[in-house]
């Protein structure tokens, strides 16, 4: 990193959609133990930033009705001004993450957050969350309940929808 460039911290905001009663209810319903049902969220540049079914929304720090999340992870440091940040996440929500392009097992917060990290830092989010769609569905339970799954949209109430302005 140039020592004259200003860097900024990313952070991984990780919440449980469950509240508990994935790592409860796991282990009778899908036949394997899931610690969570995980919503994550980008922090950069002081704002929040995730997707879900409304497209791209913003929030200050915990700002939504999750309140504050189960675990943060410290993904690095970036470079990218705001900005620039801001140019970037106005483009995807024109293009790969508008809402109607939203699915809850391919397409959702968790594949938002790791290709935010990726452009910020170069790094995934955790392979535990990235891979927790397949585990559901590599289940009998999964497969049966997926055209259900299929048709939920999720977006944690208390963020604004962002339109790339700060």
């Amino acid at each position: 990193m140039d020592q004259d460039s200003p860097s900024f911290p990313v952070q991984l905001y990780i919440y449980d959609l469950s509240r508990g009663m994935a790592r409860q209810l796991s282990p009778l319903m899908l036949g394997k133990q899931l610690d969570g049902i995980w919503h994550t969220a980008i922090v950069v540049h002081g704002e929040e930033f995730f997707y879900g079914g409304e497209g791209i929304s913003n929030c200050p720090p915990g700002g939504t009705q999750l309140g504050e999340p189960n675990s943060i992870v410290d993904l690095g440091q970036t470079e990218v001004t705001a900005e620039i940040f801001m140019e970037y996440l106005a483009a995807l929500g024109e293009s790969t993450y508008r809402a109607a392009r939203y699915l809850l097992f391919e397409h959702n917060c968790n594949t938002f957050s790791n290709e935010v990290a990726q452009f910020l830092t170069g790094s995934k989010i955790p392979a535990y969350i990235t891979d927790l769609p397949s585990e559901v569905l590599s289940t009998p339970f999964g497969q049966a309940l997926r055209p259900i799954l299929d048709s939920i949209s999720i977006s944690p109430p208390g963020g604004s929808s962002f339109n790339g302005q700060r």
